[in-house]
């Protein structure tokens, strides 16, 4: 009898196949899925194909509510959010889905039937790279919030056909390798031919007057390429809703041209395909040259241009008018990649359904919501003329008019204050004529947001100073959060047992602050044992795995103090590299005596381009190799860089940290929200006041948090001074001793030109001040030393971390977008 043919006959009278929640049910759903789907039969079926028919299983399981929540948002026209975002890191979706929907352990029931190895199955799924770091595994948790809170959304963006890079470390350089997510398929996407939108690009403007005498701009593009939707559902927790994420691929609007192939042009037959495909090929092309500047312009243009077009044709089929367009959608920009929405929508509204400017420029102010995420001048977008022009002319003709009206306004309010007029202008003047995107969505936006306390401040004293002054109720504060169903029940599902236990049920999983339930019982030694156990567990599989991938397999009971993030100067995995040293320094000079055991766990990737960050991953290598194979050392440090840091690599990383490393210099991080995740899983932060450091440290207690450096007003002091980081280097013996010993060769087989570059900088520019908080941080590492030898007060403090952390949840961050900025409520949808 067919596995298939086996769990009919056994479950044919209970409930509905493709929507039950039973282990019997599910087991039968499996086999269907694998025979008719799959086309396979279980002796011959791949692991590949049995995560097929298990995500098809699941995905059966949400489709009914996801139609059932599209009709109750169109029957009672809720308003919508709107979130464009050019990067969406969701992750791989099968175990999150399975937690959602409430059945883990009825699909590991199943498991066990039918023989099969769930976390196999798990592990065999592709993880879509759609984003590059913090922004888009941002808008992955807000997605996943909006659903749990029964908003309805559409999350927006770019189906990219190879994703952020894979990494591979190869003689301890990272080399990049293409990222193909999507070639064995994608089970969770629906492919929606009939939505699909004309998008246009290059050409010229034309003007003309209709009969009633009013003129009219048409744009007549050069290349038109269409915009497909493809559609993944995202479910909340514990609810029906199922909101939307829509994903754009360019297709050429022919892809095949008969003529040019009939006459011999082969290649020609088939370049408009190549052409437009290009679009939504990879992720962020590398800039530097002008065909990647042009690229990623043209990406952002296309999936602003799909999303406004998208929602503009649900608000016609619903009521036949765009006069409230602006009612039915609240659009949130996620940083400055989406801004050109505000120059489309003028364009749509003004040229396509001819409205007149004033009333189109009321809408989309009021549609749209602006999310600042960078304090680094160098990270705030701004385009050539030329290059915008030359792309975009009508975008172009309508920047002007919006800068030439608000300009008008701000010299009307700052009377003769002609410095301010060109710092606010749209157009920056300075070393050739630019597009400031941030403007663009700072002036077309009825809100704006920094993503962390200190950073909203910052923002407003600093970068966009004058837009505050200009606009001072637009801004606001809203600090990011991490949804719990992934990084705390998905990943680390000893401890959410554990906390349900303790807690007496499971409401803090939709309701965070529920964990302070967990502090009366922080001093309970019986709690404590169990502690310690989960974290061993999790530190046990993270070095079982670390062995298999990397070849080195630490300790567990070693303090595992780990930094996992994007690859950058302002984020100092060098300043975590000195103090790694100065611990080297000390074992080869004194012995192993006093130094507690410790595994440093370094992640993260460069950008291709940056010269620097990829030379600090050479470092990290290259200091492990040494400080691993030096028997002075005796396993005490453990130097080690996981590669191919991503959502489903930090799911193991999270739960086994024991220290997280939130180093970057004060006033440089936005908000950060890895050290969210961390500390939701019982690790303790080292870190300076910068981001969402000063709000965790406030939640949890200063006590229970390691703090060292100088804080963001100390830093712009010190720099106003003239900062000289040689003079550290030529007064302090321990910064010149592990800054020689870097420049020695002895990481680099006695080459001592290798990290020249690396030495120099910090020695003469030192841009992000390593220097100057080395001692500092030095200093509050021996305070983690002395703390973690203390098992009892370590776990106490783990305890405590873990009951205070609720307010990071994207639930209370979606909650206050919902009433303070988007005046969205929630449509609960029933069965």
């Amino acid at each position: 009898m067919s596995l298939t043919t086996a769990a009919r006959s056994a479950t044919e009278p209970h409930e509905p196949i493709r929507t039950g929640l039973s282990k019997d049910t599910l087991v039968q759903a499996f086999g269907d899925n694998l025979f008719y789907v799959q086309g396979r039969f279980r002796e011959v079926a791949s692991p590949y194909d049995l995560f097929m028919a298990a995500a098809f299983t699941v995905r059966d399981r949400m489709l009914e509510l996801w139609i059932k929540s599209a009709r109750t948002y169109k029957e009672k026209n809720s308003r919508t959010v709107a979130y464009l975002s050019a990067e969406f890191l969701i992750g791989p979706q099968l175990g999150l889905n399975m937690v959602k929907l409430g059945i883990t352990e009825a699909a590991r029931e199943a498991g066990k039937e039918l023989d099969l190895d769930l976390e196999a199955i798990l592990e065999t799924e592709e993880e879509p790279g759609l984003g590059n770091g913090g922004l888009g595994r941002l808008a992955a948790c807000y997605m996943d919030s909006l659903a749990t809170l029964q908003i309805p959304a559409i999350g927006y963006g770019i189906r990219y056909e190879f994703g952020i890079f894979d990494q591979q470390i190869i003689d301890g350089w990272q080399v990049e390798k293409g990222d193909t997510w999507l070639r064995n398929g994608n089970p969770w996407e629906i492919h929606r031919p009939k939505i699909c939108f004309p998008v246009g690009f290059g050409g010229h403007t034309e003007q003309h007057t209709d009969p009633a005498g009013i003129t009219h701009t048409r744009w007549i593009p050069e290349l038109v390429v269409n915009g497909v939707a493809y559609d993944t559902p995202i479910p909340g927790y514990g609810v029906n809703n199922v909101n939307l994420l829509r994903l754009w691929k360019s297709e050429a609007p022919e892809s095949f041209d008969f003529q040019a192939f009939n006459t011999g042009n082969y290649y020609g037959a088939v370049h408009a395909k190549i052409e437009a495909e290009t679009i939504s090929k990879v992720l962020y092309p590398n800039d530097d040259p002008e065909v990647g500047k042009e690229l990623r312009l043209k990406q952002q243009f296309f999936f602003v241009s799909c999303s406004l077009r998208d929602m503009i044709r649900l608000e016609l089929s619903n009521t036949g008018t765009l006069e409230h367009f602006h009612k039915k959608f609240a659009i949130q920009l996620n940083d400055t990649h989406p801004s050109l929405a505000v120059a489309e929508l003028m364009r749509l509204l003004v040229d396509e359904h001819l409205m007149n400017w004033e009333q189109a420029w009321d809408i989309t102010r009021h549609a749209c919501h602006f999310t600042n995420h960078t304090l680094l001048p160098e990270a705030l977008e701004t385009w050539p003329i030329e290059l915008f022009g030359r792309l975009l002319p009508r975008h172009l003709e309508i920047i002007y008019q919006i800068n030439q009206l608000f300009l008008d306004e701000v010299r009307v309010k700052f009377f003769e204050d002609d410095d301010r007029v060109r710092r606010l202008s749209l157009i920056d003047e300075n070393n050739g004529r630019r597009v400031r995107m941030a403007h663009l969505a700072a002036v077309g936006s009825c809100a704006i947001n920094g993503v962390a306390e200190l950073h909203s401040e910052l923002l407003k004293s600093t970068v966009m100073r004058d837009f505050h002054d200009m606009y001072p109720d637009r801004f606001h504060n809203v600090t990011n959060g991490v949804t719990p169903r992934r990084f705390m029940v998905l990943c680390n599902p000893r401890l959410a047992r554990l906390i349900t236990k303790v807690c007496g049920d499971n409401r803090w999983i939709r309701d965070l602050e529920c964990l302070s339930a967990l502090e009366p019982h922080a001093d309970d030694s019986a709690l404590h044992e169990r502690w310690r156990a989960v974290k061993t567990a999790a530190k046990t599989d993270l070095s079982n795995w670390l062995g298999q991938e990397t070849g080195i397999a630490p300790d567990p009971s070693s303090l595992f103090d780990i930094q996992a993030k994007r690859i950058h100067e302002y984020k100092r995995q060098h300043l975590n590299l000195l103090h790694v040293l100065a611990l080297y320094e000390q074992i080869k000079n004194q012995g192993t005596d006093g130094i507690v055991p410790r595994t440093f766990i370094f992640g993260g990737k460069a950008a291709p381009g940056y010269t620097m960050a990829k030379l600090i991953i050479k470092l990290i290598n290259a200091v492990g190799e040494v400080i691993n194979h030096d028997p002075a050392v005796n396993g005490t440090l453990r130097v080690i860089f996981m590669p191919d840091f991503n959502v489903k690599r930090g799911q193991r990383l999270y739960p086994a940290a024991d220290l997280s490393e939130q180093i970057s210099l004060a006033g440089k991080e936005a908000s950060g929200t890895g050290n969210m995740k961390f500390s939701m899983n019982g690790a303790l932060t080292i870190g300076t006041l910068d981001g969402a450091n000063v709000e965790i440290r406030e939640e949890v207690g200063a006590e229970n948090f390691f703090l060292f450096g100088m804080t963001a007003a100390e830093v712009q002091r010190r720099q106003a001074e003239g900062y000289d980081p040689y003079q550290i280097y030529s007064t302090n013996a321990q910064v010149k001793s592990l800054l020689d010993l870097i420049a020695s060769g002895l990481f680099s087989h006695g080459d001592a030109g290798l990290f020249q570059p690396l030495v120099e900088n910090l020695m003469y520019q030192d841009p992000f001040m390593v220097l100057a908080d080395f001692h500092d941080y030095v200093e509050c590492q021996r305070k983690v030393a002395d703390a973690y030898g203390d098992p009892r007060h370590w776990t106490r403090m783990s305890i405590l971390n873990v009951a205070r952390i609720g307010k990071f949840s994207s639930d209370r961050a979606i909650q206050e977008y919902a009433e303070r900025i988007w005046q969205v409520e929630p449509e609960p949808v029933s069965l």
